[in-house]
């Protein structure tokens, strides 16, 4: 922000004095004088007496500090932040320690090497290359702890960059700090980093490792912790929610076919494997493998089956391993005739739908077993089945065949405890779809909740006992099949239409 002086000129927000130029000092010098300036620290004004001093020296901390203290280097916890936290900032310049305090903003300078190969520059400053951060934030002595970064935060981010970049470049950036340890005498601090990288790579002792994320990594079961983040959002909402309790309605015989039936043809449908219904029940019941469409048609029957049959169908885990082997069991039931798709098999390569980019594929496991330690803490049945499907669909652990798997993921928890199994017709694609987007892109959990307790309550509303066709006139006129999305909407049965 800057004021209107008297002759109609517009100061800067921050100004400077000591930078060669007399006249201009002594113009600032004599405004300060008038009051029309205000110093915030010797040689640095500002013409903006309206807003705090402190949050002036915030916004322009870089122009400041360069000023100040021209090829200073932001250093230790500030090189990895490259920014003040908490009004801190630590910069590495000259051979003696000061501190400068500013309204808002402490400087503390810490004597040392200057800038080296690696460091970036920024303004008048330089920013501490990432080996030089990672080896300056292991260091330890008095005084030093206020200025490094917490062990955790540093195995957090060593891991993220073994996941993103790989085990290659992982190798040649603990060269590059070896390097660089030789240069500035920091022998001591690449002595724990490389524990800590050898660690993580298996070729030291895990010991070494204090962050949840960094062992687990060591232990072979790397997660994602972003996606952790976001199964934490789903898990706190749905631990406080006030879930309703719908009883299943189709638990056996003539009810529980028909259920299996729509169940299946909707998730295929829904994943582009479309049939006709009375296809799909030639499929189903008769036996029948539609011509040139035989891998179509064991994906309608596979996920009938596993609907239909324990332990698929209500017999969910009860362990973490469990929870893996059930999930690869499924899904090598539904794709079993897909042999391209590694049916039963964790993805072997990322994979991505638009814009989002699921899980990695070395994360797999370990996200999985993350997630299932949240599953289980819940206590309501609902509860536990929605956070299974997100898990699941958050993750995408298969090549192909992840929507089917988490929807009979989520129904097995429901059948379990003997609540209704959930269906997701055609008419309803988008409002399903699109809270689980919302979810994933803006840890905005409650659209999710709302959406799959409203379908709850609708696939209960029907009869399932009644001759199918019978059911199918009541689906219909309920929209469930409906494709025209801008022109049709769900909607709920009336008393006369099959209701159980």
């Amino acid at each position: 922000m800057a004021i209107k002086q008297k002759a109609d000129i517009l100061l800067p927000e921050v100004l400077f004095t000591g930078e060669g130029d007399l006249a201009a000092d002594r113009k600032i010098l004599r405004l300060a004088g008038e009051g029309q300036l205000l110093k915030l620290y010797q040689g640095v004004y500002t013409s903006n007496l309206v807003s705090p001093p402190e949050t002036v020296v915030l916004r322009h901390w870089a122009s400041i500090v360069s000023h100040l203290l021209p090829d200073g280097v932001l250093s230790y916890r500030s090189g990895y932040d490259a920014k003040p936290v908490e009004g801190r900032l630590y910069v590495t310049r000259g051979n003696r320690p000061r501190t400068l305090e500013l309204p808002g903003l402490i400087v503390k300078i810490i004597p040392g090497q200057g800038p080296v190969d690696g460091d970036v520059p920024y303004k008048a400053l330089f920013l501490a290359g990432q080996p030089r951060w990672l080896l300056e934030n292991l260091a330890t002595g008095r005084g030093v702890r206020e200025r490094v970064l917490p062990k955790e935060t540093i195995e957090a981010e060593l891991d993220k960059i073994l996941s993103i970049r790989g085990g290659d470049r992982f190798s040649q950036l603990r060269d590059a700090c070896r390097t660089l340890a030789d240069q500035l005498g920091r022998e001591k601090e690449f002595k724990r980093l490389d524990g800590i990288m050898g660690a993580l790579l298996g070729t030291h002792e895990s010991k070494k490792l204090h962050g949840k994320q960094a062992l687990a990594r060591a232990a072979g079961r790397p997660y994602d912790p972003d996606r952790l983040a976001l199964f934490d959002t789903l898990f706190s909402h749905l631990r406080t929610e006030a879930l309703p309790e719908v009883a299943a309605t189709a638990e056996a015989g003539v009810a529980r076919e028909n259920f299996a039936f729509f169940e299946s043809y909707f998730s295929n449908y829904i994943e582009g494997t479309t049939f006709l219904v009375s296809e799909a029940e030639e499929i189903v019941f008769e036996g029948k493998l539609i011509p040139n469409r035989t891998e179509d048609s064991h994906d309608i029957l596979g996920t009938f089956q596993a609907a239909m049959q324990p332990p698929w169908r209500d017999q969910p885990a009860s362990s973490a391993d469990d929870f893996l082997h059930w999930l690869k069991s499924v899904n090598a039931l539904v794709m079993q005739s897909r042999l391209d798709k590694n049916p039963g098999e964790w993805k072997d390569q990322n994979n991505q739908a638009g814009a989002t980019l699921f899980v990695a594929h070395e994360l797999v496991q370990g996200t999985l077993r993350e997630g299932f330690e949240r599953i289980q803490a819940l206590e309501d049945p609902l509860a536990r089945a929605l956070m299974t499907m997100f898990v699941v669909s958050e993750v995408h652990p298969f090549k192909d065949g992840n929507g089917r798997t988490a929807r009979l993921a989520m129904n097995c928890v429901l059948s379990a405890a003997g609540r209704s199994r959930i269906i997701v017709p055609t008419v309803y694609r988008e409002d399903y779809l699109l809270p689980l987007k919302n979810l994933s892109n803006h840890a905005d959990a409650t659209p999710y909740i709302r959406a799959m307790t409203r379908i709850q309550a609708w696939t209960a509303a029907f009869g399932y006992a009644q001759p199918r066709h019978d059911l199918y006139e009541a689906l219909k006129r309920c929209n469930a099949f409906k494709e025209d999305l801008r022109n049709y909407r769900l909607v709920f049965p009336e008393a006369n239409t099959g209701v159980a």
